[in-house]
C-alpha cells in the first residue's frame, strides 16, 4: 500500500475546511482562510482520473453559508443537515440532484415528526431510504434538556434559558416519507460527542473518536462503536490496539469487511496524520505506512474513489482551536488494495508519456483515450 499526493490542476484554486458517480466527487464551499465562508452557491467536481477540477454555479433554495455541516448522498441526491453560520447553529435541511447537472438546491419541509435541535459537528449514517444522525454540538432550551445521559451541558456556554452541549441522539429521516423519528436506542450508547467520525457498512454503522464534556474538561475519545440499525442496539467493539484518541478525523468504509482511520486533532492538540485500518473480522487496527505523513490533516472530508482508493481533501494542517490559518486545499489519494493490472498498465504509461511517446499512437483507440486523459493526473 501507498499514498500519493494528487497535484490538480484547477480552474481556480480555492481552499476549504469543514464541509462535509465513481470518477467525479461533489464538493461544496465552507470555511477560507480569513474566517469568512466561501461562496454558497457553487459545487465542485474532482475527475478522478484527470486529477482535474470543475466548478458549477447551483441555484434554487440555497442553503445559509455554513460550517460543521453533516452531508451524505442518498439516491442521487446530496442531503446537507445542521451545520453553524453568522446565526449559530442551525436545524435546516436541503438536498441537490447530483444527476440532473442542474444543481438546484431544496429546501426539505418535514411532513410529521419533530426535527432535531440546532447542532454542528454531528455525523450520519446511511440505510436502505433512511439517513440516521448522530450526536453533535448545538443548543437547547432548559425545558428540553430531559435527560443529562443523552445531553452534557457546555456550563461556559448559555444564554438565559438556552443551554449547548453535546449530546448522543440518534433521529432518523425517512427521505421517501419526508419524516422525522426519535427511535428509542438500546445497549452501551456512545457517549455524547462532536467532531466524531463515522461509516457504513450494511445494515450497521460505525463511530469512533469525538470529542465530548466531562468533569468541566474537554475529552477526546477513542472508543470504537456499532450501531445495529435492525436492532436499534449499539454494541461496543472490541479490538486489538487502538489509535491514539482524536476528534476532526473521518473514518471511510472501504470494503464490507474494512474501515479506513485519517488524521485528526490529538488529544494534545496535534494535527495527525497517521492512517488506519480496521479489520471487520478481525477486530484489529493495523497502522497503513504512506509517504505523507508530513502532511497532517483535520476536519478534511474523504470518501470512497475508483479501486477502494480514499480521497482526502481540504481541512487544516495547523491545530484551529489556536491557530486556524492552515487551511489547505490539495487533494490526497490512499491505495488501500491492490490495483489491477490494467490500472497499473494505464498509470505507468501516463506517468512516463515521454518515455512512449512514439507509441501512444499504436494503442487501440480506447485505450489510447484513457492513458491520455490519465496523462493530466500525472
Amino acid at each position: 500500500m501507498y499514498h500519493t499526493e494528487v497535484r490538480c490542476i484547477m480552474k481556480r484554486a480555492v481552499e476549504m475546511q469543514g464541509h462535509g458517480d465513481p470518477t467525479n466527487i461533489p464538493l461544496l464551499a465552507s470555511v477560507a482562510d480569513h474566517e469568512v465562508f466561501l461562496p454558497n452557491d457553487e459545487i465542485w467536481l474532482y475527475d478522478l482520473e484527470s486529477g482535474l477540477w470543475e466548478k458549477f454555479n447551483m441555484g434554487g433554495e440555497i442553503p445559509p453559508s455554513m460550517s460543521g455541516s453533516c452531508g451524505c448522498i442518498l439516491n442521487g441526491h446530496m442531503y446537507i443537515f445542521g451545520g453553524c453560520g453568522d446565526t449559530g447553529q442551525t436545524n435546516e435541511h436541503y438536498s441537490v440532484n447530483l444527476h440532473d447537472d442542474k444543481y438546484c438546491w431544496k429546501k426539505i419541509r418535514h411532513h410529521s415528526g419533530l426535527l432535531p435541535t440546532p447542532r454542528d459537528k454531528l455525523s450520519c449514517w446511511v440505510y436502505k431510504s433512511s439517513i440516521i444522525y448522530f450526536g453533535g454540538y448545538g443548543h437547547k432550551l432548559l425545558r428540553a434538556i430531559d435527560n443529562p445521559m443523552t445531553f452534557i451541558v457546555d456550563e461556559a456556554s448559555w444564554v438565559e434559558d438556552i443551554y449547548w452541549g453535546w449530546n448522543n441522539e440518534v433521529h432518523v429521516f425517512d427521505s421517501r416519507a419526508k419524516s422525522w423519528n426519535k427511535p428509542k436506542t438500546f445497549g452501551q450508547a456512545p457517549a455524547p460527542r462532536a467532531a466524531h467520525a463515522s461509516a457504513t457498512i450494511g445494515n450497521k454503522g460505525y463511530v469512533c473518536g469525538g470529542r465530548k464534556m466531562a468533569y468541566h474538561v474537554v475529552w477526546y475519545t477513542r472508543s470504537f462503536l456499532l450501531c445495529s440499525f435492525a436492532l436499534c442496539c449499539f454494541f461496543s467493539v472490541p479490538t486489538t490496539a487502538v489509535p491514539l484518541g482524536r476528534s476532526w478525523h473521518t473514518l471511510t468504509a472501504v470494503l464490507d469487511t474494512s474501515l479506513f482511520l485519517f488524521g485528526g486533532l490529538s488529544v494534545d492538540s496535534r494535527p495527525l496524520s497517521d492512517g488506519w485500518m480496521f479489520d471487520l473480522k478481525t477486530k484489529g487496527w493495523t497502522e497503513m505506512k504512506h509517504s505523507n505523513m508530513d502532511k497532517p490533516r483535520l476536519w478534511h472530508t474523504a470518501c470512497l474513489g475508483r479501486d477502494s482508493d480514499v480521497i482526502v481533501f481540504g481541512g487544516s494542517h495547523d491545530d484551529i482551536i489556536l491557530v486556524d490559518s492552515g487551511h489547505s486545499n490539495d487533494t490526497l489519494v490512499f491505495q488501500t488494495q491492490p490495483y489491477s493490472f490494467v490500472r497499473l498498465c494505464v498509470d505507468f504509461i501516463a506517468s512516463n508519456a515521454n518515455m512512449f511517446q512514439t507509441q501512444l499512437a499504436c494503442l487501440p483507440p480506447r485505450l489510447r483515450q484513457a492513458v491520455e486523459k490519465r496523462m493530466t493526473f500525472f
